[in-house]
């Protein structure tokens, strides 16, 4: 197993991943760091838990959009066809869910 040392508005994570995943994980808590931040930006220091619940809704609406654009069949332009895009939304959701159950026991 991995390890990583992530950054979440400001406050470290010590987080295990499969091998070779790190810098993907670094990646994914990246991009959610600053959707927090954008969130943080927008309402204020709400208290930590209420900024993290509002900023993994935010992300999380996203892929709803994402599911949705692909069950209507919106073109992707990387010539993936639509169950292959459906298995790597699958997939990233999976990813999202498992790196959320592991920040909430940190």
């Amino acid at each position: 197993m991995g390890q990583v040392a992530l950054r979440i508005n400001g406050r470290s994570y010590e987080v295990t991943c499969n091998e070779g995943q790190e810098e993907h994980l670094r990646g994914v808590a990246a991009y959610f760091d600053g959707r927090v931040r954008e969130v943080a930006g927008a309402v204020g220091q709400v208290g930590e838990g209420r900024l993290l619940v509002i900023a993994a809704l935010l992300v999380a609406d996203e892929l709803f959009d994402a599911k949705e654009k692909l069950a209507g069949g919106a073109p992707k332009g990387d010539g993936e066809s639509d169950g292959e895009a459906a298995e790597s939304l699958e997939e990233a959701a999976a990813r999202i869910d498992a790196l959320a159950r592991t920040l909430a026991q940190a």
